[in-house]
């Protein structure tokens, strides 16, 4: 059997964890940062974070058409080089207009360097382990998941400096560009009028049902991740948990991931994609129907083992209905669907917690998910079945 871990595989796992950890550790401060320093409304806040989601998924569908066209290692390195330089604008925002500004044209790279850091992934992964590899690539999102949020609140706590947050995300971002700059890869030309420039270029149509399913799920994450911290505090007098509900979210994502590698390695996609639907369900009615620490911690463990389980099978499977020139348009076109996802999440979550409270907005995210779940067994698992390219996958 190839070998699964070598070291080009090794340094892109590093860089995409650094790339999340920059990410997260100021991900469920942030809706605290714009209350407190410039007395933002919800409503204000879901506009002001939105704009970041809504850039990066402006990005994503350029973003897989650059990768698939020109040498990925060099678009790979200017990305990330953005993505790391946009953190010292935080520092440089005095003004919430200045703060949203910034925080919108982060998004840009962001887009583009976690397109551009799966599609190297999948290039340096050999072909018979490339279903397990991608599985295990989630473990550095899920790792800095784990320990940003909660690195992120305790240096917060001791220090109460967002400031010196915001230096923290740009050190760990140019660590992970330094650390991406040392892979080898086979030098690859640009491709010139391979084919005519069509929407198919920059977003797979031949897995739009996937895609479609993916935005219920970014949907959810997106209310739950940005406002966590502050209905945690308003609702159920939580003022310290978030670091700890990151943590055990994370560990069921780790969890599920090292669990369903064996399905994945089997081919069994659509297995572990409806058993991550199913599962995230029951955390997410779990979270709104106990309001006590209980749910709380056990949503968050079990909301983590469904997303697990299910991200690395819809990526696996947009990629499976695409061929192989079209890797940067599947990776672009999973992540496009749980940016629009993410972005109506955090939208309509801020505006539905400032006129019905935050309880209606996770009761919205618990029918969401339902949605979700009915579409994937109804539709999309019909669909990708019929269309998969490989039929050593099901």
């Amino acid at each position: 059997m190839e070998k699964l871990w070598n070291s080009n595989y090794i340094k892109v796992m590093t860089a995409n964890f650094t790339l999340f950890f920059a990410f997260y550790v100021l991900t469920p401060l942030l809706p605290l940062y714009l209350s407190e320093h410039f007395h933002a409304t919800k409503d204000v806040i879901g506009l002001v974070l939105s704009g970041y989601t809504i850039t990066a998924l402006l990005m994503r569908p350029f973003s897989g058409y650059v990768v698939d066209t020109f040498p990925r290692k060099t678009v790979l390195m200017i990305c990330f080089a953005l993505f790391a330089i946009f953190f010292a604008g935080y520092l440089a925002a005095s003004t919430l207009l200045l703060f949203t500004i910034v925080r919108t044209l982060h998004g840009g790279p962001f887009g583009a360097i976690t397109v551009a850091n799966t599609t190297v992934a999948i290039d340096v992964l050999p072909p018979s382990r490339r279903n397990e590899g991608i599985g295990y690539y989630g473990l550095g999102n899920n790792l800095a998941m784990a320990l940003a949020p909660t690195v992120g609140i305790f240096i917060y706590r001791w220090s109460n400096s967002f400031d010196l947050l915001f230096w923290l995300a740009l050190i760990v971002a140019c660590i992970g560009l330094a650390v991406d700059s040392t892979i080898r890869m086979e030098h690859r030309d640009s491709v010139v009028n391979k084919q005519k420039i069509s929407l198919n270029r920059f977003f797979l149509l031949k897995g739009w049902l996937i895609g479609a399913n993916m935005v219920f799920c970014g949907f959810c994450f997106g209310v739950l991740s940005n406002y966590l911290a502050i209905y945690s505090k308003e609702t159920l007098g939580i003022t310290s948990g978030t670091g700890t509900y990151f943590l055990l979210c994370s560990v069921g994502l780790i969890l599920s991931r090292l669990q369903g590698s064996s399905a994945l390695r089997k081919g069994r996609l659509t297995y572990n994609a409806g058993t991550g639907l199913v599962i995230s369900l029951a955390g997410y009615i779990l979270f709104i129907l106990c309001p006590n620490m209980v749910g709380y911690y056990g949503s968050a463990l079990l909301i983590g083992l469904g997303n697990g389980h299910l991200w690395p099978a819809f990526q696996n499977m947009t990629i499976n209905v695409a061929n192989d020139n079209e890797r940067g348009t599947a990776n672009s076109t999973i992540l496009i669907s749980w940016d629009i996802g993410m972005g109506l999440g955090i939208l309509l979550g801020g505006i539905i917690a400032e006129h019905l409270g935050y309880a209606a907005a996770f009761w919205t995210v618990a029918a969401a998910n339902a949605v979700g779940v009915a579409l994937f067994f109804v539709r999309t698992r019909r669909f990708f079945l019929n269309r998969r390219t490989n039929l050593n996958v099901k």
